[in-house]
């Protein structure tokens, strides 16, 4: 699936494997390295909803929201799931997801990021420096406006070397392309992801920032990768709802017989 967009070839693209149980947690690491995609979704069937997991080329992560949006749409598009709300346990917690105006809307914790001095190589990693960092579970590296960010010729090797997941770039917009709110570059080469093209969870940080410096709930985002994606935010207290659509690119299955 393409994910935060209604074209193929855009977006961000995920895979989504559906299962009636769990297979070996090396199995799921290893389908996710072949697939060579940022995120590769699995879940199984649990009570009244799904348990949901995400894995990069290298490693299971705690949060994905451009994953996620792509396997609501495998249930709702594809495996006839037809009640109001679709409810998956995962590591992060329950996550809400619903049918909405703009495609589905993820209902995420919200996550605040806080001001911190700026490592040396996240510096040297970015190439520019940024007016301001602060850190949640990425850092998050605030310029002056969108161009600064479009410009960012990142030194992955340097920001693989820091502590937290990767490192978000944003700017308020509106860029040359897009009359939004606000927009982001995404960095996660620690995941072999040296640049997501669109990237749910990183909202979760940057929603509540630009809603508090934006003094508005509601936010529309674009995020500036070659493939691009736009994402409709709002902030709902400790909480933040992600809208956007998602769209089929290829269907098929996974052999397994050899193994």
């Amino acid at each position: 699936m393409d994910a935060f967009t209604d074209q193929v070839f855009s977006g961000n693209p995920a895979a989504v494997c559906p299962l009636t149980h769990w297979l070996d947690d090396g199995l799921l690491q290893r389908i996710a390295e072949e697939n060579n995609l940022s995120e590769t979704a699995f879940f199984v069937p649990e009570g009244d909803g799904y348990r949901l997991r995400w894995f990069t080329p290298e490693a299971e992560v705690d949060l994905c929201g451009h994953a996620t949006l792509a396997a609501a749409h495998v249930l709702y598009r594809h495996l006839g799931y037809n009640q109001a709300t679709l409810e998956f346990a995962t590591r992060s917690g329950p996550l809400q997801v619903t049918r909405s105006d703009n495609g589905y809307q993820m209902d995420f914790p919200a996550s605040r990021p806080q001001p911190v001095a700026a490592p040396a190589k996240l510096l040297a990693g970015l190439g520019k420096a940024p007016k301001d960092v602060l850190a949640a579970f990425d850092y998050i590296a605030v310029y002056h406006s969108a161009e600064e960010v479009e410009a960012l010729a990142p030194d992955f090797e340097q920001l693989r070397q820091l502590g937290l997941r990767g490192v978000v770039a944003t700017a308020p917009g509106p860029s040359k392309d897009k009359d939004v709110d606000f927009v982001s570059r995404c960095f996660f080469p620690k995941l072999r992801v040296n640049e997501d093209p669109v990237t749910g969870s990183a909202h979760c940080q940057l929603a509540p920032y630009w809603a508090n410096k934006l003094g508005k709930e509601q936010l529309s985002a674009y995020q500036a990768s070659k493939r691009g994606g736009t994402i409709h935010c709002q902030l709902a207290t400790e909480r933040v709802l992600l809208s956007g659509q998602a769209v089929d690119f290829m269907q098929g299955e996974i052999s397994l017989v050899s193994l």
